[in-house]
């Protein structure tokens, strides 16, 4: 069974940071990219980052360049985002998605496999 699960979500003022969690089971990590996407309720799903199976090429939407970074651990089978110099609007649930093959993408419907998100609030 696939499972992803974020964790690490919650309420931050403007200019602070999180690190978000993913724990993929029931599919080999090793052989797929992940990413990370977020959505705001009544907007599509949008791109935030992605990292290739062998944490060589990692990529960044312009609005989160520099300030996120995208990381993983084959050995743990995690992902992670770290998200710094949040700002309102980077509110969103944020999902962790798997994609099998070695090159990511910006469209949600490249990927196989999501998890149900986890919700980050930034204050003004």
């Amino acid at each position: 069974q696939v499972q992803l699960v974020e964790s690490g979500g919650g309420l931050v003022q403007a200019g602070g940071s999180l690190r978000l969690s993913c724990a993929p089971s029931g599919f080999t990590f090793s052989l797929y990219t992940m990413g990370w996407f977020r959505q705001v309720p009544g907007n599509e799903r949008q791109y935030v980052a992605a990292i290739s199976w062998n944490t060589i090429t990692t990529d960044y939407a312009d609005s989160v360049k520099g300030r996120f970074t995208i990381s993983r651990d084959n050995a743990k089978n995690m992902v992670y985002l770290q998200l710094t110099s949040l700002k309102p609007e980077d509110t969103a649930v944020y999902y962790c998605a798997a994609r099998r093959g070695g090159r990511g993408s910006i469209r949600d419907s490249d990927y196989d496999y999501w998890g149900q998100g986890t919700q980050v609030t930034v204050s003004s």
